[in-house]
Formats: structure tokens, C-alpha cells, sequence
């Protein structure tokens, strides 16, 4: 599955992967993390990220210039 969804991110497919367990996976494999879109090791905030929520520490960012 790992090696479709590479070739898809290649292709031009947003891949994201998130979570301390799929970052130690990817080491395992040997694979890097740069043939992926996106890769974090929070799994609960990339989840909330892709289901469109916004993050708090995001939109802190993203005001920076209204402060």
C-alpha cells in the first residue's frame, strides 16, 4: 500500500501520513518521508487537519498579522 501511494504522490496526489506509528513505519521501510506530501507525527491533528478543522496553533499563525 505504501509503495501505491508513493507512486500516486508522485503522480501528483496529495498523500498525508500522520502519527508517531506511521513515522517509525516509514523508517522501517526505508522509505522517505519526502515521497510523501505530508508527513507529522500527530495522527490526531493531521486526522483534523484532512476533516477540514481548524487547528488552533494554524490559525495563531495565520492571524500573526491581525495581533
Amino acid at each position: 500500500m505504501l509503495e501505491n501511494i508513493i507512486a500516486a504522490t508522485k503522480q501528483g496526489a496529495t498523500s498525508v501520513a500522520g502519527g508517531g506509528d506511521t513515522v517509525a513505519l516509514l523508517k522501517k521501510a526505508k522509505r522517505s518521508a519526502e515521497k510523501l506530501s505530508h508527513v507529522s507525527t500527530g495522527g490526531g491533528a493531521s486526522l483534523e487537519l484532512v476533516e477540514g478543522k481548524q487547528l488552533p496553533g494554524v490559525v495563531a499563525l495565520s492571524n500573526k498579522d491581525e495581533i
